[in-house]
């Protein structure tokens, strides 16, 4: 597997353990429906909760979430809809980033809450 990819996963799990230790609840991990997909999907306090999750190795070209564009947010909000859509589910809804800079083993954890509100049009 790449380098780049074991990051993206090393970076899952600790955003999902991170969460958990926050007090939500883990539904879906890597969820997947054709070429829709998302990170993770969590829920806490009655609001449904999609969370993309960006790795880095440093924050000299940016910090991850600068990586979250209009482009990454309309993918993970239609993602989103065909989530809520297939399991029939009518919650509060709320995009969230779960930021990680790797500095060598250590890892640092930033959760920014309402990172993005669904475009409008």
């Amino acid at each position: 597997m790449a380098k780049h990819n074991i990051l993206g996963h090393k970076g899952e799990d600790l955003a999902a353990e991170y969460l958990e230790r926050h007090g939500y609840t883990i539904h879906d991990r890597d969820w997947h429906c054709g070429h829709k997909d998302l990170d993770l999907v969590v829920t806490k306090d009655n609001t449904i909760v999609f969370v993309e999750v960006k790795t880095r190795t440093g924050t000299e070209w940016g910090y991850p979430q600068d990586f979250v564009d209009d482009r990454k947010i309309r993918r993970i909000v239609n993602s989103a809809d065909a989530y809520l859509r297939f399991y029939q589910i009518d919650m509060d809804v709320r995009f969230d980033i779960v930021s990680i800079v790797a500095e060598g083993e250590t890892y640092r954890v930033e959760h920014i809450e309402q990172a993005f509100y669904p475009p409008v049009g």
